[in-house]
């Protein structure tokens, strides 16, 4: 009987032992959590200083310096259509100081590039959405189509006459003309730029006639009038283009928002990815940043980082469509 009591106490024991080791990661992963964060961030960009990306990043980045008391420092790492940046995430220490700029390139490559060393999806913890811009489809002043069923009608009737201009292989810019290719039927000629201001500078000189640009880039030459908008391409209508229709008006189911938020390394605690959420979202309601963000072409996106991470998924999903449909493959 006393052996008995004794065996029943060491299991007990071992299980009291395997209960508290249990509890250690919780409790050191809080611990950490209530300490963090004690040094600088990284913020990793994908693209050279001065672009949207980089922007968006330094705007958020700024805020969140302030409110959490570490610098948040911009580390940007162009190359290979944004894959070094992200991959360079995806194999950091997941303690909360690297986080990743996510942005549509994120999506689009998943399927784009055949060789990538890490699955987007699998590999990056979401940690908040920042916002979605809308793309702009833009036509020059030689197109003479003023709605997109016009201009759906203007490229049937002229097939291999209308040149679809793109900041360069790959880019949201790029795979939204694809898109609307794919669900109309109206083909053009696809020609990529390195860059928007380049594109750009073609559409206003005749050698391009439509281009499905980001709005920060495209917004000030449709107010100048040296290029006509047709349509955004978000589901709703754009504040900075009121009187601007959806693309999706006239082809039902089209949307290819450009979505933008944080992520971490797929381990991170997520007491850590909690406190950043957090820290985020409360910046995304600040008055002064939501109107910033307004300009840069979306309201705010503010929820949990589950949210963002199904967003994510759907992004990927709905980009692999347009990617095998137009054939388009990256080695």
């Amino acid at each position: 009987m006393a052996s008995r009591r004794a065996a029943i106490g060491l299991i007990a024991l071992g299980f009291s032992a395997f209960v508290s080791s249990a509890l250690v990661p919780t409790s050191a992963a809080l611990a950490q959590a209530s300490n963090y964060p004690n040094k600088p961030i990284r913020f990793v960009v994908g693209y050279p200083p001065g672009g949207a990306t980089d922007i968006l990043a330094r705007l958020i980045g700024q805020r969140l310096s302030e409110k959490l008391g570490q610098q948040f420092i911009i580390e940007n790492k162009p190359g290979a259509g944004n894959n070094i940046g992200t991959e360079s995430v995806v194999n950091a220490e997941p303690d909360g100081y690297t986080v990743l700029l996510v942005n549509p390139a994120n999506y689009i490559n998943a399927t784009l590039y055949s060789k990538l060393s890490f699955n987007f999806v699998r590999d990056i913890a979401p940690v908040a959405a920042f916002h979605r811009t809308a793309n702009v489809m833009t036509v020059n002043k030689d197109i003479t189509a003023k709605t997109v069923p016009e201009f759906i009608a203007y490229v049937k009737a002229n097939p291999g006459k209308v040149n679809m201009a793109s900041s360069g292989n790959g880019t949201s810019v790029h795979l939204s003309g694809e898109m609307f290719m794919m669900m109309t039927g109206a083909k053009m000629q696809h020609v990529p730029y390195r860059g928007a201001a380049l594109a750009i500078t073609d559409m206003t000189g005749g050698q391009v006639q439509v281009i499905f640009d980001n709005m920060p880039s495209i917004i000030q030459h449709i107010r100048s009038g040296n290029l006509r908008a047709l349509a955004v391409t978000t589901t709703e209508k754009s504040p900075l283009l009121p009187d601007v229709p959806t693309v999706a008006e006239s082809v039902p189911g089209y949307e290819a928002s450009a979505l933008f938020g944080m992520g971490a390394p797929k381990k991170t605690p997520p007491e850590i990815i909690a406190k950043l959420n957090a820290a985020v979202n409360e910046v995304l309601q600040e008055p002064a940043i939501k109107a910033k963000l307004i300009d840069l072409g979306g309201e705010p996106l503010v929820g949990p980082p589950d949210a963002f991470g199904k967003m994510i998924v759907a992004e990927t999903e709905k980009w692999e469509k347009v990617v095998k449909a137009a054939n388009l493959k990256v080695d």
